[in-house]
């Protein structure tokens, strides 16, 4: 039996951190309606606190493996922190500009994607040094966020409602200083969470080589890359729903912020469901023949239902069946994601995959902003799903998809090992010079993540 303790402590602080998120995704969209009145307002913050993520993600990668996973994770939790309470005491003071809101989203954003990236690739390290499987351990890592994005939604929903979307945000701040203790106290004794020594020395020269390795990997893969190209779109169109698509028609149609908690809190909890599911019976399977129903359910319907309906309970039908969809996406590309990248290249390839995979998103939050004052709120709904839409029949149309069953070591056309079976194991030697994978190999971003 093996060390339990780090991924307990990483779990906790994901799903704590995850949480907090939630809270932001609904407190800072309600605070700039409530204290602007503007969705193109709205859609400018989200463009400014997304942006910085796609740059975090494009330049990140090296960095996290020579500063030490577990640093990264604790430093990027404590700015957040300091971000995100600086809101609501600023507002407090009465001195906060709007400039001010998008400068400390924007600090939010570029903070955040590193701690995420690293808590991320340390699961295989982790689930071998506890000695559980590699699947499981995937599913448990996105059952407890989409659990926590749940939890953090519902509760927004209530204390925006209650108290305000002020208070909201400082108990969010608290979230990320809660997350960051837990992996300072949790996580020790795992190598593989501490800085690597440097393969070269510090320099703009060795840091751009082993920034295009991670590039490298991923334009080399069809299926990775495919991936890639899908879930910009989803997590673009994604971005726009929830930083002003929701907000604006809960405002003007459904009641308010409570409706935008149980909406979401219903979608994270067929996230969790289907998660949960995956983890215990889909991986027996055909992986491609289950991701790709469960893709064109998971989003676009919510989108073409709020767009046709003005009242709550067909849209919270439609989220809770979504999010179940939703839920099983993650699990089948993180654990191809695992198998396929090797244990050094896994921050720097992880980096790349989640600036490809979230470069839609400052857009998308902008363009639901001006859409909406453009076209009105149903126009931009059926706009904004139409290319949800578009994306998820990527694996009926793509033939790189047709490999998403294969597992390196078999031959093509073989029966893969079954996912319950396999373990993660410790990085070695052989493994880290395992060669790139074949163009036609699958895997997914680091954070491939349809839905909140």
């Amino acid at each position: 039996m093996g060390n339990r303790t780090p991924l307990t402590a990483t779990l906790a602080a994901n799903s704590i951190s995850t949480a907090g998120t939630s809270l932001t995704l609904i407190g800072v969209p309600w605070f700039v309606l409530e204290t602007t009145g503007s969705a193109g307002r709205a859609g400018v913050v989200a463009f400014c606190a997304t942006l910085p993520i796609v740059v975090a993600a494009l330049i990140g990668g090296p960095v996290i493996d020579r500063f030490g996973r577990r640093r990264t994770a604790i430093v990027s939790d404590a700015v957040c922190a300091a971000a995100i309470a600086a809101i609501p005491l600023l507002h407090f003071a009465g001195v906060l500009d709007f400039w001010m809101l998008c400068a400390l989203m924007a600090l939010n954003g570029f903070s955040h994607t590193p701690g995420n990236t690293a808590r991320y690739v340390l699961i295989p390290d982790l689930a071998e040094h506890a000695g559980t499987t590699l699947p499981r351990a995937a599913s448990l890592f996105d059952a407890v966020s989409r659990g926590a994005r749940m939890v953090g939604a519902a509760l927004a929903g209530v204390l925006i409602a209650f108290v305000g979307a002020e208070t909201v945000l400082l108990l969010d701040a608290a979230t990320f200083g809660l997350s960051a203790l837990l992996i300072a106290a949790g996580v020790r004794g795992v190598p593989a969470a501490e800085p690597r020594k440097a393969e070269a020395p510090v320099s703009l020269r060795a840091y751009g080589t082993e920034l295009r390795e991670g590039y490298a990997h991923v334009l080399g893969n069809r299926l990775l890359l495919a991936v890639v190209v899908m879930v910009m779109f989803m997590n673009g169109t994604d971005q726009g729903w929830y930083a002003v698509l929701l907000p604006v028609h809960a405002e003007a149609e459904l009641g308010g912020a409570t409706h935008i908690g149980l909406l979401t809190a219903l979608f994270g909890a067929g996230g969790l469901t289907g998660a949960l599911l995956y983890g215990a019976v889909g991986h027996r399977f055909p992986r491609r023949a289950v991701f790709t129903v469960c893709v064109i359910l998971c989003g676009a319907p919510r989108f073409l239902v709020a767009a046709v309906t003005g009242t709550t309970l067909p849209l919270a039908v439609t989220m809770l069946l979504g999010g179940i969809a939703g839920g099983v996406l993650n699990p089948i590309l993180t654990t191809v994601v695992y198998e396929r990248v090797p244990d050094r290249l896994r921050s720097r390839v992880s980096g790349a995959l989640t600036a490809g995979s979230e470069f839609a998103m400052p857009v998308g939050g902008l363009a639901a902003g001006l859409l909406v004052e453009g076209a009105g709120a149903t126009g931009a709904l059926l706009a904004m799903g139409g290319v949800y839409f578009l994306a998820t029949l990527s694996p009926l149309v793509f033939p790189s998809w047709r490999t998403l069953d294969d597992v390196p070591g078999t031959e093509p056309g073989r029966k893969p090992v079954p996912q319950a079976e396999v373990k993660a194991e410790a990085p070695t030697q052989a493994s880290a010079e395992t060669p790139a994978p074949a163009p036609v190999s699958s895997s997914g971003p680091s954070r491939p993540t349809p839905g909140p």
